[in-house]
């Protein structure tokens, strides 16, 4: 594994940081040196909200990425910020229920998915940012699903159960779906 540099952005309350904290300890449980960096707005719950989480498996130099491997957008405004700031070659993921404009770039890999559309479809709402994991995991083979799965499992409490088996399918939903832009 090379090192991978990850930005997950969005709304506070859209679970940014739960992304990208569950992606850095996948990292962990699996031995690589990682960093999560978090940031958000003074507001919290619906003021903004990111998350720079860098996985590798040598020491990591810095937290701080300008142009990160791969960009999580969960909203709009995420993704006028961040999509151009992908590395050439690099991946954007994003919320196609909330975020209606495509990527003008050639030299990135797209993925746009329903996410938002989907949690609540299943009866999962605040869950997109995890059927979006799903879908990155898929595209990237950054993590084997089971290895997630395996991460969450040590990480939400057991007191928790009914939110560790919903994760779950979300993560399932999202690797599982198949449509891009």
């Amino acid at each position: 594994m090379k090192t991978t540099s990850i930005l997950v952005a969005g709304f506070g309350g859209q679970g940014s940081l739960f992304a990208g904290k569950q992606l850095a300890l996948a990292g962990m449980y699996h031995e690589k040196k990682v960093t999560w960096l978090p940031s958000y707005g003074p507001e919290m719950k619906g003021g903004t909200a990111n998350c720079i989480v860098v996985i590798s498996e040598d020491e990591i130099s810095s937290p701080v990425v300008p142009n990160p491997d791969i960009v999580i957008a969960m909203n709009l405004p995420s993704f006028l910020k961040f999509e151009p700031a992908a590395v050439s070659g690099g991946s954007v993921f994003y919320d196609d229920s909330l975020i209606n404009i495509k990527s003008e770039r050639t030299d990135i890999n797209c993925y746009g998915i329903p996410a938002t559309a989907i949690a609540y479809d299943n009866n999962m709402a605040g869950l997109a940012n995890v059927i979006i994991l799903g879908k990155l995991l898929a595209a990237t083979g950054l993590f084997k699903l089971e290895e997630l799965i395996s991460s969450m499992e040590k990480s939400i409490p057991s007191s928790r159960k009914e939110l560790l088996e919903l994760n779950k399918k979300a993560l399932r939903l999202g690797y599982e779906h198949k449509e891009s832009c």
